[in-house]
């Protein structure tokens, strides 16, 4: 694959993604309408299968005093409370931890008004680069591009890069990707990863991008 193969490949996964269930931070956007919560939920997803991630969402944002899940309900909450919801998310431990310090650090660096830009947000407890990335494309519905597993594995595969990392990825993708497919590009891979592309014995068979791709099964 090169990079003038990049629309054809994005028509193909954008008709795979319409064929199956959006990524779990897809839905809590379409559902809430609310970057907190969009940001919220990925650092939940991390490490995370959706459906896992779909139950702890549930149980946390339920606990909204009125309205929407916000910074006030995990100031309330106690770390052992919150442990408890979102529970068996991967790293339950931690990420209980971090979302309640999120409502003071977002308090003191920021006057409690959640920042759209990735250097912002990885100042927040919790965040790092893709949780950030993905917040800004989903969340505030501005380019962003988010680099997981699935993203830096399948373009690989594709050829469309040579990196060792999901930052490097990143780092490459901002220069060759066109911005009009920043927003889009991680969910249509992960969806394609979750569904046909996987780590280990992918369904290369009838592969609507397999002519694109120098891997083929490997």
């Amino acid at each position: 694959m090169t990079t003038k193969d990049i629309p054809s490949v994005d028509k193909a996964l954008k008709s795979e993604f319409a064929a199956h269930d959006s990524p779990i931070i897809e839905l809590i956007e379409a559902q809430t309408h609310d970057p907190f919560c969009v940001l919220v939920g990925t650092i939940l997803s991390a490490r995370t299968k959706d459906q896992c991630t779909a139950g702890a969402v549930k149980r946390l944002f339920a606990q909204a005093a009125s309205g929407a899940f916000g910074p006030e309900d995990l100031e309330r909450l106690t770390v052992e409370q919150i442990e408890k919801l979102i529970y068996p998310v991967g790293f339950y431990h931690d990420k209980a931890r971090h979302l309640k310090q999120l409502p003071k650090v977002l308090r003191e660096k920021f006057g409690g008004k959640l920042p759209n830009t990735v250097e912002e947000l990885c100042e927040l407890p919790g965040v790092g680069r893709k949780t950030a990335n993905l917040t800004v494309a989903v969340g505030f519905d501005l380019p962003a591009i988010c680099v997981d597993v699935h993203v830096h594995r399948i373009c690989n595969r594709l050829g469309l890069i040579s990196t060792k990392t999901p930052l490097e990825t990143e780092m490459t993708l901002r220069r060759i990707l066109p911005v009009k497919y920043w927003k889009t590009w991680n969910s249509h891979l992960v969806s394609f990863g979750q569904t046909r592309c996987a780590p280990v014995k992918p369904r290369c068979e009838g592969c609507p991008i397999k002519r694109y791709c120098v891997a083929k099964g490997r």
